[in-house]
């Protein structure tokens, strides 16, 4: 089912149509009039506290079974009944006119879905499964209660009462923006919790009346992680939320832009060896732009900024124009790709060190120390694309890494579609064809690679090289008679 777009309705003084008149219309009905809606029932029969509204003339009422004329000059349709052919024809018959459409407990029929609502005065926060696990919202809507007291109801009034004024003293939205973060990270929450409604409304007076703080730029570097969201630290999350404007690699993951502000702008500056690359050069552009126009900005890097992120380059950059920074580090791939891999890249049975190796073109595989890289008793983790696994291969094997060591590719590490391959240095070119791997990929080879069969613990298992004949046992010979 299609991703539902949340709206709130203004259903004040405007006609809705519901169908049927048992337990479940009355609360639809309930919730309609709490909404300002003027509502007309099409139904055989009512309950009491429904027919009750219709003698007083608050609701209308058609005795009988649903026509399809009643939808015509109404907003929106609930259909409450429990025949499956009635609530199938007001779906259809909804259609047709283009009219919102709800059936209850069928979300298949429905255009919109009435969600399960948490209620602080004017502060409603709606919670929705897209029709398909009710009891997950209501769930959510239960502990969502117990969470926000009355206060946040007092606290949205306020703020509404004062809106104009707001808006007048901060016209720049970036302005206003930190303007409601600082007052809400201040005593004035606290002030309406402890029911000092008159004392919290001379707080924000002295607020909009006071000078005007100037607000300069800044950037935030961000490390993203691999790409899956749970990874992303609390500061990352903040960071994200306080954002005016976000530049973010390629290989940021879009659930982890989710997490994002929604009006923040967004600019991807990835680089790619394939594709289309934007140069250093300009992305130091970008951040002095947008600092200097006053904006906070997040340069949001996959893994970690300072391995193989260009992090401290960024920082002299800022550092040379004057330019507020603070740095939120990333769990870099290297230690979560092997993790999610089921991969430690250090054992004491195995492996005492770790280098994190950069391979992303010739040159680079060029200047690498491939003697010390082909010692035993260490992790190798390259960060590279696909490219080079051949040289690696070569190189190793020249300098006399034994062709058994065990290695692991591991492309999209920690996302839904991670895949795991695992083989021999002896094979590692040959396997990365068969298995067609893709960027991003990141090469983990050592005796601890081996451990990724049965460690195995996230997503599909690993993969192994195709069969070669030198991998095949030595056929036993039968003992003569």
């Amino acid at each position: 089912m299609a991703a539902l777009f949340p709206l709130f309705a203004d259903l004040h003084d405007r006609p809705v149509l519901v169908v049927g008149g048992g337990v479940v219309a009355e609360r639809k009905v309930q919730a309609l009039r709490e909404a300002g809606a003027r509502i007309h029932i099409q139904a055989p029969a009512l309950t009491p506290a429904l027919q009750a509204l219709a003698d007083a003339g608050r609701i209308g009422w058609e005795p009988g079974t649903f026509r399809a004329g009643a939808l015509d000059g109404v907003w929106l349709v609930i259909a409450a009944t429990d025949d499956a052919a009635v609530n199938r024809a007001v779906a259809d018959a909804a259609s047709r006119r283009r009219v919102l459409a709800n059936v209850v407990d069928d979300a298949v029929l429905s255009s919109f879905h009435v969600p399960a609502v948490v209620q602080r005065g004017e502060l409603q926060i709606a919670v929705s499964s897209g029709g398909g696990a009710p009891m997950v919202a209501r769930h959510l809507r239960r502990q969502l209660e117990t969470w926000l007291d009355d206060s946040w109801g007092a606290l949205t009034a306020l703020l509404a009462r004062e809106r104009r004024r707001i808006r007048a003293r901060f016209p720049e939205p970036a302005a206003r923006r930190r303007f409601f973060e600082q007052l809400l990270a201040g005593p004035l929450p606290r002030l309406l919790r402890q029911r000092q409604p008159e004392q919290a409304e001379r707080l924000l007076a002295d607020t909009l009346d006071g000078p005007v703080a100037s607000s300069p730029g800044s950037v935030v570097l961000v490390g993203a992680g691999p790409g899956d969201p749970g990874l992303l630290t609390l500061n990352g999350l903040r960071a994200l939320n306080e954002a005016d404007v976000i530049l973010h690699d390629r290989l940021v993951s879009d659930a982890i832009l989710q997490l994002a502000r929604r009006d923040a702008l967004r600019v991807e500056v990835g680089k790619s060896a394939q594709g289309h690359s934007v140069r250093q050069e300009s992305i130091h552009a970008l951040m002095l732009e947008h600092a200097r126009a006053g904006r906070r900005v997040v340069r949001l890097k996959g893994g970690d900024p300072f391995v193989f992120g260009r992090g401290g380059e960024e920082l002299e950059f800022l550092r040379t124009h004057g330019i507020p920074y603070e740095v939120v580090p990333g769990i870099t791939a290297a230690v979560a790709c092997a993790a999610y891999a089921g991969i430690p890249l250090t054992h004491r049975d195995h492996a005492q060190s770790v280098r994190l190796v950069t391979a992303h073109c010739k040159d680079s595989l060029d200047t690498l120390e491939w003697a010390a890289l082909a010692r035993g008793r260490q992790t190798l983790a390259f960060y590279m694309g696909v490219a080079g696994l051949e040289t690696v291969q070569a190189r190793l094997s020249a300098e006399g890494c034994p062709a058994s060591t065990p290695f692991a590719l591991i492309e999209n590490g920690s996302r839904a579609e991670q895949r795991v391959i695992t083989g021999r240095l002896d094979g590692l070119a040959e396997t990365a064809r068969h298995h067609q791997v893709r960027s991003p990929a990141l090469l983990v080879l050592g005796e601890v690679a081996g451990l990724a069969g049965t460690l195995h613990w996230f997503g599909a298992p690993p993969l192994a090289a195709p069969p070669r004949p030198d991998y095949l046992p030595v056929p036993k010979l039968p003992h003569a008679a």
